[in-house]
């Protein structure tokens, strides 16, 4: 039997949970910031075992979002592939310029030596997966243009290394170790698959690709730009909107809400800053290119469930009297 690894926010005192489950993350996940966007209530669970050197986590958590920068890279020791297959609830992978959303029969997969971030904007059940990246590495599978993509899960290889994944993790407590490393062994041959499979795609996506990975680096150089809009990318990218708009058909953003998003989640990350070096939140909308400060409350209130001011005061935690 294979021994698994449990953890609950439910004996934890509630204005304890945050920052007991932030910690969690960051030992478990080998180095990895969580917040929660703001909420000041939290319940979350994980229970992991090993599969070999293949690591199955299901993680139940309210929502929350990881990040992964430059410096956390560094101080990590080992190198994986990530795989997220949401069970219930969505999550948003963004890697290398590119993010893929998937959602409960779809998965996808980044590489932690490099930086990334994980939306979690709802309530979440979530399998994930680590593989050692040398379990995965194939002689001319280039492995950049393949982290964060929607890689399947409802057909082919895809399917099966998704099912593989779900029944392996369900079936560990009842294996034996030799059994599970081969359980390990297998996944990590399902996943390569599935990877050389979604590099051979057909050349009309790959060039989908393509664009969408341009209009994102565009979008990540101009975001402060209050002038950025569709037209502007159209012409800087030398296309048409159609070519724009199809580049994002299929996604649960169209352009311009991602162009939103990205705007509102730049600044909830400065109003979280409350110490003394905090700026003004009006400053904050001007710079990240909301011009129109009612627009930029009302879509912050529809974001977030709060006033910008209110979810200020609520990151900087309850007055002292």
């Amino acid at each position: 039997m294979t021994a698994a690894t449990l953890v609950s926010t439910d004996n934890v005192a509630p204005r304890e949970r945050a920052p007991v489950w932030r910690e969690w993350v960051w030992k478990h996940f080998g180095g990895l910031e969580a917040d929660l966007y703001g909420d000041t209530e939290f319940d979350g669970h994980m229970a992991s075992a090993h599969a070999g050197d293949v690591i199955l986590t299901r993680l139940e958590a309210n929502r929350h979002r990881v990040v992964r920068t430059a410096g956390m890279v560094r101080a990590s020791d080992a190198g994986y592939l990530k795989i997220v297959a949401p069970m219930h609830g969505r999550a948003g992978v963004e890697q290398m310029g590119r993010q893929a959303w998937v959602s409960p029969g779809g998965w996808t997969i980044y590489d932690t030596t490099g930086c990334y971030a994980v939306e979690n904007p709802e309530r979440v059940e979530h399998l994930i997966v680590m593989l050692p990246k040398a379990l995965i590495v194939e002689r001319g599978l280039q492995l950049e243009s393949l982290m964060a993509r929607h890689v399947g899960g409802a057909s082919g290889i895809s399917r099966v290394a998704l099912t593989t994944m779900r029944s392996t993790y369900q079936e560990l407590p009842n294996m034996s170790a030799a059994a599970a490393q081969g359980a390990g062994e297998l996944i990590a041959q399902l996943v390569r698959l599935s990877l050389i499979e979604l590099a051979g795609q057909s050349t009309a996506l790959t060039q989908r690709e393509a664009l969408k990975d341009r209009i994102r680096a565009y979008v990540a150089t101009n975001l402060r730009d209050p002038a950025l809009s569709i037209e502007q990318i159209a012409l800087a990218l030398n296309c048409s909107k159609r070519h724009l708009h199809n580049a994002f058909a299929g996604e649960d953003d169209t352009l311009a809400s991602y162009i939103l998003r990205l705007r509102l989640q730049a600044c909830i990350r400065e109003i979280q800053q409350t110490g003394p070096q905090s700026r003004a939140i009006t400053g904050i909308a001007l710079s990240w290119g909301f011009n129109n400060l009612s627009h930029f409350s009302r879509v912050f209130r529809e974001h977030t469930g709060q006033s910008p001011s209110a979810f200020r005061q609520a990151a900087a935690g309850p007055l002292q009297h």
